[in-house]
């Protein structure tokens, strides 16, 4: 997993630093993606390292195992806090528990004071989503 540094978060913020992600993964992997909504306002530094780490499990996962034509993302901030959304529709992530992208993953937002959870559709795919209580981000 490659985590991008304080500082370039930062520079760029959590927003710009995704839609380059997504461009790059759907461009490589020839995987559509609907952006439905990214932060509008500043993510603290490592909330916004960890987001970006897990998105990026995320994708590997679905370009590994999911056979996904298109996937949607979302992160949005609000007043309770960070929330991320990442749904595909292919088989989506695997069913284990112990894999390895949803360990990572779950790892990325228990660091910041979040949770994350996986679900999964047989054959319909999978959805993703995190979140980060504001008083976590605050910390």
């Amino acid at each position: 997993m490659e985590r991008l540094d304080e500082q370039s978060h930062e520079a760029e913020g959590l927003a710009r630093m995704l839609e380059k992600l997504l461009d790059d993964w759907s461009a490589r992997s020839g995987i559509a993606v609907e952006v439905w909504a990214l932060p509008k306002g500043d993510v603290p530094g490592p909330a916004a390292r960890n987001v970006f780490a897990a998105v990026q499990e995320a994708l590997t996962g679905i370009e590994r195992h999911g056979r996904a034509r298109t996937v949607s993302i979302a992160v949005t901030l609000s007043l309770s806090g960070l929330r991320l959304t990442v749904s595909d529709d292919g088989h989506g992530l695997a069913d284990s528990q112990d894999d390895r992208e949803v360990a990572v993953m779950k790892a990325c937002f228990a660091e910041i004071g979040g949770e994350l959870t996986v679900n999964r559709v047989s054959g319909e795919g999978s959805t993703v989503t995190g979140i980060v209580p504001a008083r976590a981000l605050r910390s």
